[in-house]
């Protein structure tokens, strides 16, 4: 959909971001009869999917969940999940007529005056009684700041922009992180160079099976987290580590062998807390992500302790605010949840103002 709207039109909700999280709240506001847009800074369909590496396949991410309304995607666990899972959501958006405005990158929302928001981009804009964010965290890679990194002569990547691993062949390569994406980046690049893998804190392994269980109690974390207004973490900082059947020829180097993170950087390598020196050629920031919620700013959602604290997925400091891929609902079975959550909310919203403005 590429149509721009009368601009007096108020809407019932505005959606920011069309990946799992915004396609299912799109659904479940279009079941209930909400006039809404969903605004997409994306070229095409497919949400962070199809910015992922080239070598993630869709069974490297165990699958993806289908989308509300929808029988299970029947995807090729071979094909590249950065073909596989936007060519789902370009179908899923056109079987069911979502109202998808592309591209469109929001700059800020902000008051309108008689409980209304405004949502900006560029010189367009829309006028609305509620906001589903749903903009997840792709566009927000986080690199932290070591001493002396200003001064590294050599290449250096995040997870964001991985260029694959042949990109590293020859360059001996420090991984930073703990996470899972570290997990799978360092093993493809230990096949191909010489790695040392840092991480601020000792890894977690997991050595019993994910089960269902496990996922939820992981979830009940993160969400305890969010209701206190803390930044949310992810849920695999929580459930631990695993090593998948392809990684476990890196395992036999000893890719996997982690090292504290060094006190400082210079041009050609660290230098350790002991004080000796290490060659390195390249960087790896397998570092992770932050919500995109900068233009959320105007609307002062962010608790003292640094998060949006929600209700479910309702803004507390904003009730007209729903936020969804956001901390427990940053996956695609919460993203699903969440959205039907954020819709009755929208729709909770709208039915207390109409009871104001008839009382």
């Amino acid at each position: 959909m590429t149509g721009t709207l009368d601009p007096s039109r108020v809407l019932d909700s505005v959606v920011v971001g069309a990946g799992q999280a915004g396609l299912s709240a799109s659904y479940h506001l279009q079941r209930r009869g909400l006039d809404h847009v969903v605004l997409n800074a994306d070229e095409a369909p497919g949400g962070a999917w199809q910015h992922r590496w080239d070598s993630l396949t869709v069974h490297d991410v165990h699958g993806v969940a289908a989308l509300p309304g929808a029988p299970d995607p029947d995807l090729d666990p071979d094909e590249r999940a950065n073909r596989a899972v936007p060519a789902y959501f370009a179908a899923y958006e056109r079987e069911h007529g979502l109202p998808v405005v592309r591209p469109v990158r929001v700059d800020r929302v902000v008051e309108a005056g008689e409980d209304l928001l405004r949502v900006e981009a560029g010189r367009r804009s829309w006028t609305t009684r509620t906001l589903v964010n749903a903009t997840g965290t792709w566009t927000q890679p986080f690199v932290p700041h070591y001493p002396g990194i200003e001064t590294f002569a050599g290449p250096q990547w995040h997870t964001a922009d991985y260029p694959g691993a042949e990109a590293f062949r020859g360059l001996r390569t420090l991984v930073v992180g703990g996470g899972a994406s570290a997990v799978q980046l360092l093993g493809e690049v230990a096949l191909v160079t010489d790695t040392v893998w840092v991480t601020r804190r000792p890894p977690v392994w997991r050595s019993d099976d994910f089960t269902p269980e496990v996922g939820r109690a992981a979830v009940a974390l993160v969400e305890e987290r969010v209701r206190r207004g803390l930044p949310p973490a992810s849920v695999v900082s929580v459930t631990g580590l695993a090593l998948r059947p392809q990684e476990q020829a890196a395992a036999a180097l000893g890719a996997y062998t982690r090292r504290p993170v060094p006190a400082r950087f210079g041009p050609h390598g660290v230098r350790w807390d002991d004080g000796t020196v290490e060659r390195v050629d390249a960087v790896l920031w397998a570092t992770g992500f932050r919500p995109a919620v900068g233009h959320l700013g105007p609307l002062h959602l962010r608790s003292p302790r640094g998060g949006i604290t929600l209700d479910g997925t309702t803004a507390v400091a904003d009730p007209r605010v729903q936020l969804v891929g956001y901390g427990p609902s940053a996956s695609t079975i919460g993203a699903n949840r969440a959205g039907r959550v954020a819709a009755l909310g929208v729709a909770a919203w709208l039915d207390r103002t109409a009871e104001r403005v008839t009382a």
